[in-house]
């Protein structure tokens, strides 16, 4: 599915904030709500297209020197806020906020209490408390600082030492930390900042989120795979702990870390309002990862016959930055900051990890889903590319690489 008609259903973040816990701005603060596109409005879902109109941008399109991972994020520019008729001030808030995400994916209640999500990123962001702050005041969360012992940040060996500064990831941060918030508002959050975006530094960091306590670890980065990532894999599992990843961006193709058969991978769907039973309605997001690892197992749980190896993805979330999240970020990078709207797979890995932790019962595998698959909601169209297996890159019935074995409705596969 190449092309995406966005409804006029699909209304700004802004909207509904009713449910999203206690404090911060209410309602009768935030400006009226209108719709994403007219009705009728065809507008392009396509990365690739995305990216060469100027409508989006990718948030690590320059990677430093040496690097050899990057972010799995995407953020409309003005000129794509602007295709789909919204404001492009930063100051108007557009986007998902947490109860559209509550009402799409079924999320009732107020587990999660103390519970603690790692973030791994790379670099230092060092406005991100201040910006986690505006989130969750905006929508109506209850604070997580550092004073109050829910918010904590860490270098890549657990102190106070902070990589440099880097504007791009910062945006990815700012991200992840504001989708845990939407997705387990009564979560603890720790970031743990490494040194740079290689594999290596960033798996080191896997191992002092775990070191540190966390209950699931969030993971929205990615590499090509290689012969050589089986030397990162023991960072990816410890018993106990969910870990999550994103699929990548870049369609039909597998990456690392999601190829770890001790993950659960998270693709991505354009999500839009409909007038179905659930009020929602997914297909595959045209650029979202999946694959066939070359060099990991197929796990015992997973049974797909299609590829031998293992299999990407697990799950899925929202990705398309058409239909994608608001996001704060006061770090100006490119020109860009304050309220954003954020797309990628980069939303779907935070998003399962905060679930994962706001249920309670974590394991250190995706096995747990693939028992409990009847909980999930089951994406059967849209397609990331061409494959020679028709489900390892198009929405089917069942398991599909793009979506995997589907999206949440509640905490029942979890």
């Amino acid at each position: 599915m190449k092309r995406s008609l966005l409804s006029s259903a699909f209304l700004l973040g802004a909207l509904s904030l009713a449910g999203c816990g206690g404090g911060g701005t209410t309602a009768s603060a935030v400006p009226p709500a209108r719709p994403m596109a007219a009705a009728g409005t065809t507008v392009s879902s396509d990365l690739r297209e995305l990216l060469s109109s100027g409508r989006a941008s990718k948030v690590c399109d320059a990677p430093e020197p040496g690097d050899n991972a990057t972010c799995f994020s995407v953020v409309l520019t003005q000129a794509g806020r602007e295709a789909l008729g919204l404001h492009s001030t930063a100051t108007t808030v557009s986007g998902y906020g947490p109860s559209d995400l509550s009402s799409a994916y079924n999320l009732t209640g107020t587990g999660g209490t103390g519970r603690l999500v790692a973030i791994v990123d790379a670099y230092d962001d060092p406005n991100l408390e201040s910006d986690l702050g505006v989130y969750r005041s905006h929508f109506g969360l209850s604070p997580c600082t550092t004073a109050n012992g829910c918010f904590k940040k860490v270098g890549q060996t657990g102190t106070s030492s902070y990589p440099r500064t880097n504007a791009s990831w910062a945006e990815e941060t700012s991200l992840d930390v504001d989708m845990v918030s939407a997705n387990c508002p009564n979560c603890n959050i720790l970031v743990v900042e490494a040194n740079s975006a290689t594999i290596a530094n960033l798996a080191a960091s896997v191992d002092t989120a775990a070191s540190l306590g966390a209950i699931a670890i969030s993971n929205s980065y990615g590499s090509s795979e290689s012969s050589s990532e089986t030397t990162y894999a023991p960072s990816y599992n410890h018993a106990g702990i969910a870990i999550t990843v994103s699929n990548g961006d870049s369609g039909y193709g597998a990456a690392t870390p999601a190829s770890y058969n001790t993950v659960t991978a998270v693709g991505g769907t354009n999500l839009q309002r409909s007038a179905t039973t659930r009020g929602w309605s997914e297909v595959v997001w045209t650029s979202t990862g999946s694959g066939c690892s070359a060099y990991i197992s197929k796990p015992s749980w997973q049974t797909d016959t299609g590829c031998a190896q293992r299999t990407i993805g697990d799950l899925a979330y929202d990705a398309d930055p058409n239909t994608g999240v608001a996001v704060y970020d006061s770090l100006s990078y490119q020109g860009r900051k304050g309220w954003l709207v954020f797309g990628g797979t980069s939303v779907g890995s935070p998003s399962i990890a905060a679930l994962y932790a706001r249920s309670g019962d974590t394991v250190s595998n995706a096995s747990k889903i693939y028992a409990n698959a009847a909980s999930l909601n089951d994406i059967t169209s849209g397609s990331n590319g061409t494959c020679s297996v028709a489900y390892l890159c198009t929405g089917e019935v069942g398991y599909d690489g793009p979506t995997g074995l589907g999206t949440p409705n509640g905490f029942g596969a979890f």
